[in-house]
């Protein structure tokens, strides 16, 4: 038995934020290119997904707007630092990330991916106001219990109402006055 491990691609996900002063066409483009160049390396992209333009959480060299596309691929732990490096120094590509990930199967991929939209249109319907509570159904014995303790129901809270009384300034001025006259400030 040897006691050197065989090397095994790792698994990759790499997300691109491409500047939105090339067209959608050249975006895609960069894209392949930055997937041949992955190829290049003697890495497999597995899985690609383009998410569109897509306004930045804050202006990253005075772009507003960012093309986003996801990879993910399998590739040497050796070769991920040229990949990255030729990320970094690559003028279309405004930022990037590799992380490293288990591999899914495309189920995984459709599930995962199901799941993400449907709590897109929770959050969307909650952010709109058009999430309404569930009724509450009650059981037999809560109708009749309330039934029988008709009496233990709250009592109406009183508002407060305060009224303001507006003084004029004479009366300030006396008050202050009468302040300042005391030997007791010191």
């Amino acid at each position: 038995m040897s006691k050197v491990k065989k090397l095994e691609n790792a698994h990759y996900e790499l997300l691109l934020i491409i500047p939105n002063k090339f067209t959608e066409d050249e975006a895609k483009a960069i894209d392949e290119k930055v997937k041949k160049q992955i190829a290049t390396f003697g890495g497999e992209v597995t899985y690609a997904e383009d998410w569109g333009k897509k306004k930045l959480a804050y202006a990253i060299d005075n772009y507003i707007y960012g093309y986003y596309k996801l990879a993910e691929f399998d590739l040497e732990g050796v070769k991920l630092a040229e990949l990255d490096n030729f990320l970094r120094l690559s003028n279309d590509v405004l930022r990037h990330q590799i992380v490293r990930i288990k591999k899914r199967t495309a189920e995984q991929i459709a599930a995962d991916k199901k799941k993400s939209e449907d709590l897109a249109a929770i959050k969307k319907r909650l952010k709109e106001g058009g999430a309404e509570k569930p009724e509450k159904k009650e059981s037999a014995e809560e109708k009749t219990s309330g039934l029988v303790a008709e009496d233990k129901k709250p009592e109406p809270v009183e508002e407060r109402k305060s009224f303001k009384k507006k003084t004029d300034l004479k009366d300030l001025d006396s008050k202050l006055d009468d302040i300042l006259d005391t030997k007791d400030l010191i």
